[in-house]
């Protein structure tokens, strides 16, 4: 089913869009649902753990003033040295 939306967006962004659409042979409600799609899909993927990751969350404890920059720094300059 497709639903019927209104958008408010300034003129020269919609001419922009709609040279872009024709250039690529496409219809700018088809960009915009696409482009829709894709940024919900990486949200959810951001926000879901896979099982493995899950369970191993919280086995490893660091020092309260761990620097991760620093200590990745420090292995990479020593492994490519």
């Amino acid at each position: 089913m497709t639903t019927k939306l209104t958008l408010t967006i300034d003129d020269t962004v919609i001419d922009s869009a709609k040279k872009y659409a024709r250039r690529k042979g496409k219809s700018l409600s088809g960009i915009v649902e696409n482009y829709l799609k894709s940024i919900s899909i990486q949200d959810e993927s951001k926000s879901v753990l896979s099982p493995k990751v899950a369970k191993l969350m919280g086995s490893v404890k660091l020092p309260e003033d761990f620097d991760y920059k620093k200590e990745l720094g420090s292995a990479l300059l020593k492994k490519y040295k």
